[in-house]
């Protein structure tokens, strides 16, 4: 996946559809999470689809995250928000302001309600988990 910055930028530059076909590509582009992860200790409450997020500690102490949605659109968003984490530290996701990285794609504006509603729920995740490790 590109960096954040870059996707913004491309994102930015797009509109309607095009934005969602970008979103789409992104979710693609996840690397794949074994169905048997996708447990009910692995879903994600509160989404209107079903997203799965799996953490793993990797040798030298970095979180790495499997993650999967059954929406196309929902698994983009899923990448970007692992984008702002995936394979750091416990205590550089404990710093990382992930809804601030994530605010100039302004997703609440974009898209239904229902498509974002479970974005705070993925982040928690997230910050638990490594609130585990610090």
């Amino acid at each position: 996946m590109n960096d954040l910055t870059t996707i913004h930028d491309e994102y930015d530059f797009l509109e309607g559809d095009d934005r969602y076909r970008l979103l789409v590509d992104l979710g693609r582009g996840l690397e794949p999470m074994p169905d048997a992860l996708k447990t009910d200790a692995t879903l994600v409450r509160g989404c209107s689809a079903a997203v799965w997020v799996y953490p793993t500690l990797r040798d030298d102490g970095r979180l790495h995250f499997l993650a999967d949605s059954n929406a196309h659109i929902t698994k983009g968003i899923i990448a970007l928000v692992l984008l702002t984490v995936q394979d750091r530290t416990a205590a550089e996701i404990m710093a990382t302001d992930i809804e601030g990285a994530l605010a100039p794609f302004a997703l609440g504006a974009q898209l239904s309600s229902n498509r974002t509603q479970g974005i705070p729920n993925m982040i928690a995740l997230i910050r638990e988990t490594a609130a585990r490790y610090v």
